[in-house]
């Protein structure tokens, strides 16, 4: 066994024990050398130099006894004058002596010794190398004027007399108050404003200037009238406010050049303190100034940061925040690092507003500019993001760090951050509310090709309105559009509630469908007392709790909802209907006045769901078919809700084996492996069992694996949906998602087409090679040959989003000049085709589909023009682009942010509804068109009735698409200028006569040509003039036929005219449009260039009245219970019986 003592070291000779208490010898004999430091501070002069200038709090009190100490020797000076007897005589010897008692002389030797030393003292501390530096400084030079004859006349008794001109020391006691002043700033650690410094100095000049014409014309006119103090402040005042009276003047010379030598120098130094008085005063209107701690802590107030603030976004923020009655009397203060905006200068000078609004120049990211706007006492911070940049990375880093730097100043402060890009959003996760613009932008677009007019929706509910836009219109449509964009969600705790109370331990569909037919208020989600997560129909299975928080969608909130029963009504003889339109239902009156609302109620007795106000028609009823409406059940019975419905999809199980072995629909249900940014919300989407290789995403190049270069070769058996975005974003893979999601039929899944100007990097093709049939290809818009090799001809959607590199333009509104005439290009070559754009500013939604002589866009435009100057903060939404869903501004949702303020749900709800979200048991948004066989349920309250309870889904609202004639506009005209009958019967006869020649025309055409095509034209292009020189020449044969005394027929005449000119055009587009097609080597066969939407028109009902006719094509916008929710699996186990389950399909139509 080996001695681990003898492998152990000895100790060194410092850690014995012995050494230890005899002490380390060998430590003595180092050779070390204990180095101070800092050994010039430890000298006399820099101790002195510590105290008197270096310490700010000793400096500061140095400071003031020297301020204390001039005014002591000028208030010595006033008491020696006011103690003097005035002598006799006119002897120049009463300029130079005068009488000082000796008490007095004492003290002034005194105060002056005490000066003088004090400022030789600071001279020989503050030297640096240049003597006459020191000595030729005009408070030296005072100094030595006002104290050295006192000390001489210690020594030479008989100068005690002599006079001093001590008066003088004003200045020097002007000059010790500014240094205090900047010592007291140093010492509390505050910077005081620029403007209260110079009014300080301001006042203290001619507190000076006076004080010194005073003494020394008082003593100048001891020769002379003998003048006390106060007549020489009498005469100072009236000479220098340029009055002079006249009654006291100065008699001697001396006294006279004196007064012109003080009038001198105020010609001189006031000036120059007015100057630079003035040039603070307008920068701090500039800055604008402070937001007084008082005014914190007694007032309200929020502060909205933005980098650049523009005339549209400070209009959107003050009209949606004070929209809400509570928030009347809040303050915003806006902190802005650029100068003030001359027209938000202009608007900010409006009473409104200028009571309400404080603008503040300064950076968020400096304390002392957080602390001019008070952030730690401020209610909320907006913190808004520049969207205008070219460099949209950039404009978030300013954002989060704006975001940190409040974070940091004030951590209660509750932050509402909005994020221009998705992977930037998680360096802000500790914000109150974040929103994040391409999420919200792509996940709007992508609902908009299977939900039509998601954005418009999403658009109006988060938009505050009283519904009274459109009332004085006389077109219909308009009017109940207007009513019902006036629908806003709302919350309140069931018990607390009139609507909801009597549904505790109800089902929710039974509480959605009744409230929506007693009160007309559709309940949409809830969320328990104990949850953080809203629940969007959580379906039939869910028991509503007392203590719920229900959220609802209705024209204004249960608290300014006054109630009536009928027989209260019948009494008072209300009108029963504010939804004019036939039905056996009871009518549920809302009037909207002055933020109250009137809700009638029907009787509250208890009676069938299913009686007979949803009785079945019984005639023209089919035989064979005998349709009937269940009622909806309190408590949901298990046997009702079929489980295999919700997860399978009947309609593929109904296909035939060689359709099922063609399609090859092999798809996988999971969440996807990877995702392009940190934060993206994980959402069960289909996937592919392997992954694409990068070649085969290309659509336009064939690879090893396939040889298709073109999305006809492809035979898709949906129609394309293509993108056209400049840059491959994270946010693209936002549109992706909400179009893969589970609970989408996979027999419905539009192919994705990306065309994108610049190719994608490999991080994003990784995270798209896992969903099916998504493609890209590298082109722009501005091609033809890009987009027909792209599959535009059989495309159901095209979705243009606004390019990065053209959002910073020299003129603001000209950043959407190129897609704006590149969707028109679009929409004049396809015109059949479903174009979705996305612009910077809401203004220029007027130029999409712009039409220069259509009458009826015309009179949309006076209508639009009409509802601004009523304070309309929706005037856009009577345009037909916006209306119909094909057009909408990412700044809209702006709103979005602002009403999470008031409704710190709204930002969870939309997530919600656009799948950008997914909580267990939520809902989620989708559509169901109305058809033939489902017209037999009449009314949007027993489609209501018939959806809560077959499928458990609850109608949100209706999307109608009604035609649009030509004399529609035409009509509506002439209603505003009175003309009636005669005038319409006119037009119909040419009309008529119009339709009959073109017909003709056509059906020459056709039978000539015999072409295979629908809608087809000829190929020949030199048959083109010799038609359009025909329909010129019957058209102005035409015209010379007609009555010339009516204007109106010429008028008519020259818009037909236009017509078949127009129509010519459209024939020529499509000649160019086959030309290139047939020069790529594509087929003409799905080209269709005379299907034209110009014929109808498109709006959004929200929740509209029980009593609603439904009509063919509508389109329900339905939220429809999570299928997952009614799995008998256990949450654990959920993922298993999911994966188990691949290939299967949630069901998507709702059978009726």
């Amino acid at each position: 066994m080996v001695d681990l003592e003898s492998e152990v070291p000895p100790l060194p000779p410092r850690y014995r024990f012995r050494d230890l208490l005899l002490g380390d010898q060998g430590w003595q004999n180092d050779d070390r050398v204990q180095v101070e430091f800092y050994m010039n501070e430890n000298t006399f002069k820099e101790r002195l130099k510590l105290f008197f200038i270096k310490n700010q709090r000793s400096s500061l009190r140095i400071r003031l006894f020297n301020f204390s100490l001039k005014l002591l020797s000028c208030l010595l000076y006033i008491i020696r004058v006011l103690l003097e007897n005035p002598s006799q005589g006119n002897e120049w010897s009463h300029i130079f002596w005068v009488n000082r008692s000796l008490p007095l002389w004492g003290l002034q030797v005194s105060v002056a010794l005490i000066s003088l030393f004090e400022t030789i003292l600071l001279g020989y501390l503050s030297y640096k190398g240049n003597i006459w530096e020191q000595i030729l400084r005009i408070p030296f030079i005072l100094e030595i004027i006002n104290a050295v004859p006192f000390i001489i006349s210690i020594f030479w008794p008989s100068l005690r007399n002599l006079f001093v001109p001590v008066f003088l020391n004003c200045w020097l006691a002007k000059h010790a108050l500014e240094n205090m002043i900047n010592d007291l700033h140093r010492a509390i650690q505050r910077t005081q404003s620029a403007m209260f410094n110079q009014v300080l100095i301001l006042i203290s000049t001619l507190l000076c200037l006076i004080f010194t014409c005073i003494c020394g014309i008082q003593h100048l006119e001891r020769i002379g009238k003998k003048l006390n103090l106060f007549d020489s402040l009498y005469f100072c005042i009236v000479t220098f406010s340029t009055v002079g009276f006249g009654d006291v003047t100065p008699e001697t010379w001396s006294s006279k050049l004196f007064v012109v030598a003080m009038i001198c120098v105020a010609l001189v130094v006031l000036p120059i303190q007015f100057e630079q008085l003035a040039y603070l005063w307008m920068e701090r209107q500039k800055s604008g100034g402070n937001y007084s701690r008082h005014r914190a802590q007694t007032e309200k107030h929020v502060v909205l940061c933005v980098s650049s603030l523009k005339i549209d976004l400070l209009m959107d923020f003050l009209n949606e925040f004070y929209a809400h009655p509570r928030l009347q009397d809040y303050y915003v203060v806006i902190l802005c690092p650029t100068e003030m905006d001359v027209q938000v200068r202009r608007v900010l000078q409006i009473p409104m507003w200028s009571q309400r609004v404080i603008y503040l120049q300064g950076s968020a990211l400096k304390d002392q500019d957080l602390l001019r706007a008070k952030m730690d006492d401020a209610e909320a911070c907006f913190i808004l993001s520049s969207r205008c940049e070219v460099d949209r990375t950039s404009s978030d880093h300013q954002t989060i760090l704006r975001a940190w730097a409040v974070k940091d100043f004030a951590p209660n402060c509750p932050l509402y951050v909005q994020i221009l890009k998705p992977e930037n959003k998680f360096h802000i996760k500790f914000a109150d509310h974040v929103v994040c613009e391409e999420e919200f932008k792509y996940a709007m677009l992508a609902l908009n090709c299977i939900c039509p007019a998601t954005s418009t929706l999403i658009t109006l509910l988060v938009h505050t309105s009283r519904g009274q836009e459109g009332q004085q219109s006389p077109e219909q449509w308009q009017k109940i559009y207007g009513r019902c964009s006036g629908n806003e969600v709302y919350h309140i705790v069931l018990e607390e509630s009139t609507f909801f109370a009597e549904y505790e331990g109800k089902s929710f569909t039974y509480a959605s469908f009744h409230a929506h037919k007693k009160f007309g208020v559709c309940l949409i989600g809830v969320r328990r007392e104990d949850n953080k997560n809203i629940l969007l129909n959580p379906g039939p299975r869910y028991i509503m709790n007392a203590t719920d928080i229900c959220f609802y969608i209705n024209i204004t909130k249960e608290e300014n909802s006054a109630f009536k029963n009928q027989d209260q009504q019948k009494k008072s003889n209300v009108p029963r209907s504010f939804y004019h339109g036939p039905s056996r239902l009871p009518v549920h009156s809302i009037i909207a006045s002055m933020g109250t609302v009137a809700i009638d109620l029907q009787d509250t007795s208890c009676r069938s769901t299913s009686g007979p106000t949803l009785s079945l028609p019984t005639e023209g009823s089919k035989e064979i078919r005998r349709p009937s409406i269940a009622p909806v059940l309190e408590v949901a019975d298990t046997s009702s809700i079929q489980t295999c419905d919700l997860l399978s999809d009947q309609s593929e199980d109904e296909t035939t084996a060689d359709e099922e072995t063609s399609s090859n629909l092999e798809y996988a249900k999971g969440y996807p492996p990877y995702s392009p940014y940190i934060g993206s919300s994980p959402t069960f989407c289909h996937l592919l069992h392997e992954k694409v290789p990068f070649c085969c995403l290309r659509l336009d190049k064939s690879c090893q694996h396939n040889y298709y270069e073109d999305a006809k070769a492809y035979g898709f058996k949906n129609k394309l949906i293509i993108v056209a975005a400049e840059t491959a974003g994270n946010g693209l893979y936002n549109f992706i998602v909400p179009l893969r999601a589970y609970y989408r039929p996979k027999k419905e899944l539009n192919p994705i087409v990306l065309l994108l100007d610049n190719p994608p990097d490999m991080h994003f093709l990784d995270a798209i090679c896992w969903f099916p049939m998504v493609y890209y290809m590298v082109g722009s818009i501005d091609n033809l040959d890009d987009l027909l090799r792209c599959g535009v001809t059989f495309a159901a959607n095209m979705v243009v989003v606004d390019k990065e590199s053209t959002m910073s333009a020299e003129e603001d509104y000209m950043a959407d000049a190129k897609t704006i005439v590149n969707v028109q290009t679009l929409f004049r070559l396809f015109s059949s085709l479903s174009i979705i754009t996305e612009l910077t500013h809401p203004a220029n939604m007027r130029f999409m589909q712009f039409r220069a002589k259509d009458c009826y866009s015309l009179a949309l435009s006076k209508l639009e023009k009409k509802e601004r100057e009523k304070g309309s903060n929706l005037a856009f939404m009577f345009r037909l682009p916006f209306a119909a869903g094909r057009v909408f501004s990412i700044s809209m949702l702006d709103t979005l942010l602002y009403q999470s303020f008031v409704k710190d749900y709204m930002i969870s709800i939309t997530r919600l509804l656009l799948g950008l979200d997914t909580t267990p048991g939520s809902g989620f948004l989708c559509s169901m068109k109305i058809t033939e066989d489902d017209l037999w349920i009449r009314t949007y309250a027993r489609l209501y009735q018939k959806l809560c309870s077959s499928t458990g889904d609850v109608p949100i609202g209706i999307y109608r698409t009604e035609s649009q004639k030509l004399t529609t506009s035409e009509d509506w005209t002439s209603s505003l200028v009175s003309r009636k009958y005669s005038v319409n019967h006119l037009k119909s006869q040419i009309s008529i006569s119009v339709e009959e020649w073109e017909d003709t025309k056509d059906s020459k055409d056709q039978s000539h040509h015999r072409s295979n095509h629908r809608n087809s034209t000829s190929s020949d292009q030199s048959d083109h003039p010799l038609l359009r020189r025909k329909s010129m020449q019957w058209a102005r044969r035409l015209s010379r036929k007609g009555p010339k005394h009516s204007g109106k027929t010429a008028e008519k005449i020259t818009q037909q005219r236009l017509n078949l000119y127009r129509r010519s055009e459209r024939q020529e587009l499509a000649e160019l449009v086959k030309n290139r097609m047939k020069h790529l080597g594509l087929s003409t066969v799905g080209y269709d260039e005379m299907n034209d939407h110009q014929s109808t028109l498109s709006y959004i009902l929200i929740n509209p009245s029980p009593d609603t006719r439904l009509e063919l094509n509508d389109v329900v916008y339905l939220i429809r219970p999570d299928p997952l929710a009614y799995l008998p699996n256990s949450e654990p186990s959920r993922k298993n019986s999911i994966c188990n389950a691949m290939g299967q399909d949630s069901r998507e139509e709702t059978q009726l």
